[in-house]
């Protein structure tokens, strides 16, 4: 995962570049503006505001896209300068390895529109602890309406990106994983609403993604075939 918090545009293009090549074009970037907790200081910084985290991520995506592109780039901005920065042979995929853009906000959905081949949500925080299931349906429907929007509003066709939904943050959080049936009802209520994609997390005992290896597995195996 890319974020500001703790990466610099420059030395991640080169790392991204060397584990493209070494996967054989398999490496997807899931890259996001951050958030708050230990990741926000683990550089020994103060946590910046969201305010922050945005100015520096709208910077941070377009100087990306150009380095994993580009043979060599020059570039002087606010946060984030590269002086002949140079990145041959560049990417295995082409023109760039893909960027799964994390946003919910105007100014993330537009570089999700403008440069990302995904985009990922977690649902609204905001119904984490007391909504209910309905209501973040209601909230994920919306966030896939602002998406197309923002991708109609400079020309793309916003089924040229897949939409990840990243589990666990959502008021049913748990339920995912109960059960094979109860995965496949999860699933398909959210390919329903437009989702392309699930990302579940490996079983951690004693955490919020506490599940039983066997159910886990069991999904895995299973699970795909039931939903087509």
């Amino acid at each position: 995962m890319g974020s500001p918090n703790f990466r610099h545009p420059v030395p991640l293009a080169k790392e991204l570049i060397s584990l493209d090549d070494i996967s054989g074009g398999r490496v997807t970037l899931g890259i996001g503006a951050g958030g708050n907790g230990f990741d926000a200081t683990a550089l020994g910084q103060e946590p910046w505001t969201p305010r922050e985290r945005a100015d520096r991520f709208a910077e941070f995506v377009p100087l990306l896209d150009r380095l994993l592109t580009e043979e060599s780039v020059t570039s002087e901005g606010e946060f984030y300068s590269a002086h002949e920065a140079r990145n041959i042979p560049g990417c295995v995929q082409r023109p760039r390895l893909p960027f799964a853009v994390s946003a919910t906000g105007p100014r993330g959905l537009k570089l999700a529109a403008r440069y990302g081949q995904a985009w990922v949500t977690t649902g609204d925080p905001k119904l984490y602890e007391d909504g209910t299931p309905e209501q973040s349906a209601e909230a994920l429907r919306g966030q896939l309406g602002k998406l197309a929007e923002t991708c109609a509003a400079i020309g793309r066709d916003v089924a040229e990106l897949d939409k990840i939904l990243l589990t666990g943050f959502t008021p049913d959080r748990g339920r995912p994983l109960e059960s094979l049936d109860a995965f496949v009802d999860f699933a398909g209520r959210h390919q329903e609403l437009g989702f392309t994609e699930l990302v579940i997390h490996w079983p951690i005992p004693d955490s919020d993604f506490a599940a039983e290896q066997k159910v886990f597995e069991q999904i895995a195996m299973e699970a795909p075939a039931q939903l087509g």
